[in-house]
C-alpha cells in the first residue's frame, strides 16, 4: 500500500524547516493569499516591552549630583538651604519634635538616673559618645569624605561630603540661637546651654543626609550612632531627655533641607480623628 503526501501537507512542513524549527504563531493555510498571511503575521507580533536600566531606577531615588562641588557651590547651596528652611514639612517636623519633647518633659528629672551605672564597663561604653557627636569631629569626618571624593574624582562622594558639611553648618545655625534663647540649665549644672542637644542634632543631621543619599538601609548605622550619642548625653547627665528628642528633630530638619531631590519624599500632615488628632505620614513619589 502506498501512502502519498499531498502539497497541502508538505508545504507547512517545508515552511517550518525553513525557519529553523520555530513554531508558527498560527497555522498556515496554503490557500490563503500571501498578502493576507503577511497582515495576519503583523497583527500577531507583539512589540518588545522596554525596561529601564537598573542604574536609571537606582539613580531616580538619589539626589542629582551637581556639576560643581567646590567651596562656591557649598556657599551658594547654603544660601538656598536657608530659603527652603521654612518649608511646610520642616514645620511639621519641628511641631512633632516639640510635641514629643513636651510629652517626655515630665520625666526629665528622673530619666537620667535610670541610665547611670555602677559598672565600669557600661560607663566606658558610653564614654566615646561625647567625642563622636562633637562638632569638630563630625566636621572632620565630613571634610574627609569631601576631600576623598575630590581627590579621586568621585563626584557623588564629594557631593555627600558637601551635603554633610552644609547640614552641620545649618544645624549650628539652628541650635545655637535656641540655646541662647531658652538658657536652660544642664542637669549637671555646668551652664545654661542644655536645650536642645547639639550632639544629638548634628549626628541626626548626618544620619539624615546619608539616608537621603543612600537609602534607609545604608543609613541604619548612622541612625544607630546618632541614637548612641544621644543616649550617652543622658548617661553623662549633660542633657535632659527632652533636649535630645528636640535636638534629633532639629538635626533631621537640617539634613532634609540640604539634600535636594524630588524622587522620594515623606509627607507629614496633621489630621483630625474622632476624639482627637493624629499625624499622617505618607511616602510620595
Amino acid at each position: 500500500m502506498q501512502v502519498g503526501i499531498g502539497t497541502d501537507v508538505l508545504l507547512p512542513i517545508l515552511l517550518a524547516l525553513a525557519v529553523g524549527g520555530q513554531e508558527p504563531a498560527i497555522p498556515v493555510d496554503p490557500a490563503q493569499p500571501i498578502s493576507e498571511r503577511q497582515q495576519t503575521d503583523q497583527s500577531t507580533e507583539q512589540p518588545p516591552t522596554e525596561q529601564p536600566p537598573k542604574d536609571q531606577k537606582a539613580e531616580a531615588k538619589e539626589p542629582p549630583t551637581p556639576a560643581h562641588t567646590g567651596v562656591r557651590a557649598l556657599l551658594r547651596n547654603l544660601g538656598e538651604d536657608l530659603k527652603h528652611l521654612p518649608a511646610a514639612q520642616n514645620l511639621y517636623l519641628a511641631g512633632i519634635g516639640g510635641g514629643l519633647a513636651a510629652v517626655v518633659h515630665p520625666v526629665d528629672q528622673t530619666f537620667n538616673a535610670r541610665l547611670r551605672s555602677n559598672y565600669d564597663e557600661v560607663n566606658a561604653a558610653f564614654a566615646p559618645g561625647k567625642y563622636v557627636g562633637n562638632t569638630p569631629e563630625q566636621v572632620a569626618l565630613s571634610l574627609g569624605t569631601y576631600a576623598y571624593g575630590r581627590l579621586f574624582d568621585q563626584p557623588k562622594t564629594s557631593h555627600v561630603g558637601m551635603d554633610l558639611l552644609q547640614a552641620q553648618i545649618l544645624t549650628e545655625l539652628l541650635v545655637q540661637p535656641i540655646k541662647f534663647a531658652t538658657r536652660r540649665q544642664r542637669p549637671d549644672g555646668s551652664d545654661r546651654q542644655s536645650f536642645p542637644s547639639g550632639h544629638a542634632a548634628i549626628t541626626f543631621a548626618g544620619a539624615t543626609v546619608i539616608e537621603r543619599h543612600l537609602g534607609w538601609r545604608k543609613s541604619l548605622l548612622g541612625y544607630g550612632i546618632a541614637s548612641y550619642v544621644a543616649a550617652s548625653r543622658l548617661h553623662d547627665n549633660r542633657h535632659y531627655l527632652s533636649d535630645v528628642v528636640f535636638g534629633a528633630a532639629v538635626g533631621s530638619i537640617a539634613g532634609r533641607t540640604v539634600v535636594h531631590h524630588a524622587a522620594d519624599y515623606w509627607a507629614v500632615v496633621p489630621v483630625s480623628v474622632p476624639g482627637g488628632a493624629a499625624i499622617l505620614v505618607t511616602r510620595t513619589r
